[in-house]
């Protein structure tokens, strides 16, 4: 009984520290815990008119990407909490969409530009030497990109990406959120094809919505993104 009495106090005395260790790594991890927010835009939400309406640009930007950064932190600090497999497993999938959002529209934010700061005027550059070696031309990108951002069934994202390891431009759709990188591509340009950006202006005719928005394409961005890629 003695002995039991005094392995029983050893082990208290082992544990304690141990316990109180794990409590104080959780507490400083999640005082740490990394959050996303929205970003700001460089340009008012009417900014784009006539090609996208102020309308669009708000609830766009204020409503859905606000949504996906606001589960993308929710999933996040779950998974801070998440003690086993099961629960870890689990949230992979409200992670990547709500994560896949965010990232995407971070993007399509930059990808494009009023017409008074630099809207539309065609790519220069490495970019443009690319664009003109891989697809024959400006035109013919765009008509491809739009053919294929028409052909998306459902939700989702058609994007001009660059394979590093080929050193090649590609046109690629992803469906729902998913994020280019899923691919193992480089996101360049990328072109929201979800009903919630066009429907309030363009209804159901999305080849409209792909037509016009061209004329508010920031080529600087997409070229700076070339360039460093």
């Amino acid at each position: 009984m003695a002995s039991s009495a005094a392995g029983i106090m050893r082990m208290g005395r082992q544990t304690a520290p141990t316990l109180v260790g794990w409590a104080q790594r959780r507490a400083m991890a999640t005082a740490t815990l990394h959050t996303e927010r929205l970003p700001d835009l460089d340009y008012d939400y009417g900014e784009l008119e006539p090609a996208i309406s102020g309308e669009i640009m708000k609830l766009h930007h204020q409503k859905h990407h606000q949504t996906y950064v606001t589960n993308f932190n929710k999933a996040l600090e779950q998974l801070e909490s998440a003690n086993d497999p099961q629960a870890i497993v689990a949230l992979q999938s409200a992670i990547n969409f709500n994560g896949g959002g965010h990232v995407n529209h971070s993007i399509f934010w930059k990808n494009l530009a009023p017409t008074s700061k630099g809207g539309g005027s065609p790519p220069e550059g490495n970019l443009a030497k690319a664009i003109e070696a891989q697809f024959g031309g400006l035109d013919k990108v765009i008509a491809k990109m739009n053919a294929a951002g028409a052909g998306v069934q459902g939700s989702g994202w058609v994007w001009l990406g660059l394979n590093k390891d080929l050193k090649r431009l590609t046109v690629e759709t992803t469906a729902n959120q998913d994020a280019l990188v899923s691919k193992g591509l480089v996101p360049l340009l990328g072109i929201d094809v979800w009903e919630h950006a066009y429907y309030l202006q363009y209804k159901n005719v999305k080849p409209d919505y792909l037509k016009n928005i061209w004329k508010v394409v920031n080529w600087s961005d997409v070229a700076k993104r070339f360039d460093s890629a």
